[in-house]
């Protein structure tokens, strides 16, 4: 359906065919008219669909001259990037309907400002629940004579504490007003803000959100603990891609990952909810204009950002929720293009929340290797070849002819000359290379020939530790086979156990903060000095590969490398 077949004013539909639309989306197409003829609406739809023009039309088509003098209309929104945003869309489509004033009010920007724009004409408000209310406690801002209350990403601000600050708005709006409900999700608290506050709402649900993830290529690599920003490194390194968003789960994360990548060279920047307003539009200003090619932000600082052109998604930590994958990933792939999604997997447990996300979302998520120091390298001398094959074909100056005999007769090889030359490129296109590689988590196969350290785990004897309580806790945090660990020793203070040397690193960082039988133990690399005044221990396993009994009554079983309970006999 055409926004033309909609009837629309003629300054609206001048607007809307100023912006290029035509066609209506799915939201908007069942939306819009059920918002025209004045009633409730509950609409399940995920970011990027089209809302803000689905409620924006309907309250610009029914604000009049003679009927606006007031705040007409109020849109709350989760965050105060999604407030902007909506607002500057708003003015978008009121361009020729002069008579309509839009005001954002939010955290972290002036009040006086704001107060001055409320009070000067201001009658369609978009802001954050908080700065609204404060607004309301002040009395710089009336609702009185509202007309249309839209309540945006409403889960998202559910989740971010703001149900009370909600409710004390709605408590100040007339009884006789229009209440119009978006949300991704309808968790309980939804549908009892929708039963208590609207009136026979209807609800328009769109097409799976699944759907969004189909014109992004997904895919996963699976790294040792502890090796995530490596790996991050690497696939930026050899995916290039000229605009990406990378998403981690909290604020911490975010600041620690910008500045290991600006470190390592790229043009990163971050983005959470503890930034100061100024901080979020620079950052925001800075990825959109291209100058910052890297976007890290949480699922909160994110919501309801529209930013065109990201070629790629990277999950330094997997969602929390699995709606907020799709949300992550429909930031690439959007407007009929296509995009990629990478996931950074470390550990058994993130890798069986891949699988239960790709269930989710009914898409294939590959699993990939990660790129190496090797292939980075070999890709960047084919670039270099290329470019120089590029340079041969250019005109030259007399004075880079004259050199050129002039070397030529100086020496007795060409060949060295451009050796030189090309050395000197080669040099430069990979002097940002990282030179390490990321071995692969070992998952199964047997250790036999592989080099072993000895890790200490803190708890022995006197915790009444067993062997298959260590192994079995060994193999749950790591994701391991229990063959490839070697011989457990436990003594009364602690116990040492073999692990293979390119896992030990690995191992350690999925044991911190663990528990073994109910006990919390640390987990590091031991040492010799250890050795000094522990009580005489059992071994698990001999070096000649024997198997041997525990004075606790297990006995190593020969197909998987675990314990089992020796039967007694009679």
């Amino acid at each position: 359906m055409q926004f033309q077949e909609l009837n629309l004013s003629a300054p609206l539909l001048e607007a809307v065919a100023q912006l290029d639309f035509t066609e209506m989306t799915e939201i908007q197409e069942k939306t819009i008219p059920l918002l025209l003829e004045g009633k409730d609406v509950i609409g399940k739809s995920n970011t990027g669909t089209g809302k803000t023009a689905a409620f924006s039309i309907p309250i610009l088509e029914q604000m009049e001259p003679e009927n606006c003098g007031h705040v007409c209309a109020l849109i709350l929104c989760p965050t105060r990037e999604l407030a902007m945003q909506a607002c500057d869309e708003i003015r978008k489509f009121a361009r020729f309907k002069k008579h309509v004033h839009p005001v954002a009010v939010y955290g972290g920007s002036s009040m006086e400002r704001q107060i001055y724009q409320l009070k000067n004409g201001a009658n369609l408000v978009v802001g954050t629940p908080g700065r609204v209310l404060d607004h309301l406690r002040r009395r710089t801002l009336k609702l009185d004579q509202l007309q249309t209350i839209v309540l945006d990403e409403a889960d998202e601000m559910l989740n971010m504490g703001f149900r009370e600050d909600i409710e004390a708005v709605l408590a100040q709006t007339p009884e006789e007003r229009q209440t119009v409900l978006f949300s991704a999700t309808m968790p309980p608290a939804i549908l009892a803000i929708t039963k208590q506050y609207q009136k026979d709402p209807v609800l328009v649900q769109i097409q799976s959100a699944h759907r969004t993830v189909d014109a992004v290529a997904q895919y996963y690599v699976s790294v040792p603990m502890g090796r995530k920003a490596d790996a991050l490194q690497l696939l930026l390194l050899a995916k290039q891609p000229n605009s990406s968003m990378i998403f981690c789960n909290t604020k911490k994360m975010v600041d620690e990952l910008t500045e290991a990548l600006c470190q390592r060279g790229f043009s990163a920047v971050g983005l959470h909810g503890d930034m100061k307003q100024l901080q979020r539009t620079q950052v925001m200003n800075g990825f959109k204009s291209g100058r910052n090619t890297i976007l890290i932000a949480t699922d909160v600082a994110a919501r309801g950002i529209d930013v065109k052109g990201v070629d790629a998604v990277f999950n330094y930590d997997l969602p929390q929720d699995h709606e907020y994958y799709i949300h992550r990933i429909g930031r690439t792939g959007r407007a009929g293009k296509t995009g990629t999604a990478y996931n950074i997997l470390s550990g058994r447990k993130q890798e069986q929340e891949m699988r239960e996300i790709s269930r989710y979302t009914k898409a294939e998520i590959t699993e990939m290797a990660v790129p190496t120091s090797k292939e980075l390298r070999a890709t960047a001398i084919v670039e270099e070849q290329e470019k120089l094959m590029a340079l041969s074909q250019t005109e030259v100056s007399e004075e880079a002819l004259e050199l050129t005999e002039t070397l030529l007769q100086q020496t007795d090889s060409a060949k060295a000359i451009l050796a030189a030359m090309v050395q000197k490129h080669l040099d430069e296109a990979t002097k940002n290379l990282p030179t390490f590689d990321i071995p692969k988590p070992i998952r199964k196969g047997k250790r036999a020939g592989v080099k072993t350290v000895r890790v200490r785990i803190s708890a022995g004897r006197k915790d009444r530790m067993a062997p298959n309580f260590i192994l079995g806790a060994l193999v749950d945090a790591t994701g391991m086979a229990g063959s490839e660990f070697g011989k457990i020793d436990i003594y009364d203070q602690y116990t040492t156990v073999e692990v293979p040397v390119t896992e030990s690193d690995f191992v350690i960082d999925a044991m911190q903060n663990g528990k073994i039988n109910g006990k919390p133990v640390s987990v590091r690399h031991y040492e010799e000095r250890d050795a000094g005044g522990r009580s005489g221990g059992y071994r698990g396993r001999e070096r000649s590969g024997q198997h041997r009994s525990s004075r606790h009554g297990y006995t190593q079983n020969p197909r998987n490398g675990g314990y089992n309970r020796k039967r007694r006999k009679g």
